[in-house]
């Protein structure tokens, strides 16, 4: 009973809590950093190359994918509920998230806005996805950082 009269807090704290999206698989709910454990999205301003081998925004596709999805949901009366599995190296909640029932995660993956990330869980959405980056060809988030962080250096 205790444990649910905690859960139940988290939930109510997170549907009136100010939710912003950062990039394709982060959100920040009001001071807390929340990462959706188990997918990598591309980064907010990586390029990735389409069918026609022509460079569009698939990063800034998939933030506005997620906002989408998150702020229908919420227009809609659904309520955003993330579920910490673990921190990352940068203090952020690595969590599932929930708009209703629908599971954040596996959706950014479903939809091609997303692959699957040090998990088997989204792999089979990951194999079934013929969307998105899926379309063209992309760089591996991972890799895009490890670049980018070089280029600055």
């Amino acid at each position: 009973m205790k444990y649910l009269l905690i859960l139940m807090f988290f939930f109510v704290q997170i549907a009136n809590a100010k939710i912003k999206v950062i990039d394709g698989d982060s959100l920040k709910i009001d001071d807390k950093e929340v990462r959706l454990i188990g997918i990598d999205s591309p980064e907010y301003f990586q390029l990735c190359k389409d069918k026609d081998n022509q460079d569009y925004e698939c990063g800034y596709q998939a933030y506005q994918y997620l906002k989408l999805l998150i702020d229908s949901g919420i227009k809609n009366g659904k309520k955003l509920k993330c579920r910490k599995k673990d921190t990352d190296k940068y203090h952020r909640e690595l969590s599932e998230c929930f708009i209703g029932k629908k599971n954040l995660n596996r959706a950014m993956v479903k939809s091609g806005n997303a692959i699957s990330y040090w998990s088997e869980k989204y792999k089979k959405s990951e194999n079934k996805a013929r969307k998105g980056i899926w379309q063209g060809r992309f760089m591996r988030p991972e890799l895009y950082r490890i670049l980018e962080k070089y280029k600055k250096e």
